[in-house]
């Protein structure tokens, strides 16, 4: 029986969105971000929060492009978004797990790169009504936003439905089994990455015996700078789809939230803390946020990779049931 594939109209459309999400958010929101912290000191986060949800709202909506959306497609978002507020608060509130972050990766490599992005923008921005909205809240947008996109990017290539629809009718059962086929312990597929990034670490090492500065430890700009760098030349040497099993997505959830999410915030944090006199905004207040911000990062990564190891196979098969049944995304 012979395969289909998208349309040239279709994947136009996806390449499209790619593209205007990708401005939005390494353009517009960093420009946003930054125009707000320099000329309002971070006192308008308010106005800042709302200008970068508008932003997730742009590539979004551009999926209905031609075609009236559908309440089922805008409550799976809402749904996903809504779990993963409560969820948060609760652990917040009693084990401090930031399984929230878990739920934003899921929900990018469940339902797509600009889908994600959503979930993890608008979650963080409801969390801090509890919480306390601060100037840190459009950071914490911005960074649970960014790890869904980057998710939806690297796993949602070729998703279940896809090969659902391309079986037609005799492959239902079929494209149903493959949900359960999961390879749950595969190393392989994510060596390249781990390894640029292991590698990344070793010369980060390297340059701090040979080249100290003015650093007193290893342990600070250098793992965010070096391991950055690792995971993207990772990143573009496993040019596959990363499969969706436990393992992959534990080794994502840690990387990205400690190199990109604890890089960031901690950046945050000084320009944030520079609107308070006596504070300024310079590489040894950077490099000091680095050294004392890493232990929580490196913590906030593992408990998310735990997270996300145990929950996350579960609920993306469950997630992928709900848009087959219901045809989302189609």
């Amino acid at each position: 029986m012979g395969r289909t594939s998208y349309g040239q109209p279709e994947l136009k459309a996806r390449k499209k969105r790619t593209i205007a999400a990708a401005v939005c958010i390494f353009v517009l929101m960093p420009a946003t971000i930054a125009a707000s912290t320099i000329f309002f000191g971070g006192a308008k986060y308010m106005i800042t929060s709302l200008l970068l949800i508008i932003y997730t709202m742009v590539p979004f909506f551009m999926i209905f492009e031609k075609r009236k959306p559908k309440a089922r497609e805008v409550v799976l978002i809402a749904m996903m978004t809504a779990i993963t507020v409560v969820i948060h608060i609760f652990f917040h509130m009693t084990i401090p797990i930031p399984i929230g972050t878990a739920l934003v990766i899921i929900s990018g490599v469940s339902l797509g790169p600009e889908a994600g992005f959503m979930v993890g923008a608008l979650a963080r921005f409801v969390c801090n009504f509890f919480q306390g909205q601060t100037p840190n809240t459009p950071w914490q947008m911005f960074c649970w936003g960014l790890l869904g996109f980057l998710a939806g990017l690297a796993f949602n290539k070729v998703t279940v439905k896809n090969r659902y629809e391309s079986l037609g009718d005799e492959g239902k059962a079929a494209a149903v089994k493959a949900l359960e086929e999961k390879k749950s312990r595969n190393f392989k597929v994510v060596m390249g990455p781990v390894m640029c990034v292991f590698a990344g670490v070793i010369l980060a090492y390297v340059t701090y015996v040979f080249v100290p500065g003015e650093d007193t430890t290893f342990w600070g700009w250098r793992v965010y700078a070096f391991g950055g760098a690792g995971l993207i030349a990772g990143a573009l040497l496993q040019r596959k789809r990363l499969p969706a099993d436990g393992l992959t997505l534990a080794l994502f959830t840690l990387l990205t939230t400690v190199i990109i999410y604890g890089g960031i915030m901690n950046m945050a944090a000084m320009f944030t803390a520079s609107a308070i006199p006596g504070n300024d905004i310079s590489f040894n207040t950077l490099r000091l946020l680095y050294i004392s911000g890493l232990p929580y990062d490196l913590y906030h990564g593992g408990t998310a990779a735990l997270c996300i190891f145990v929950i996350g196979g579960p609920m993306i098969e469950k997630l992928e049931r709900i848009k087959i049944k219901y045809g989302i995304y189609r």
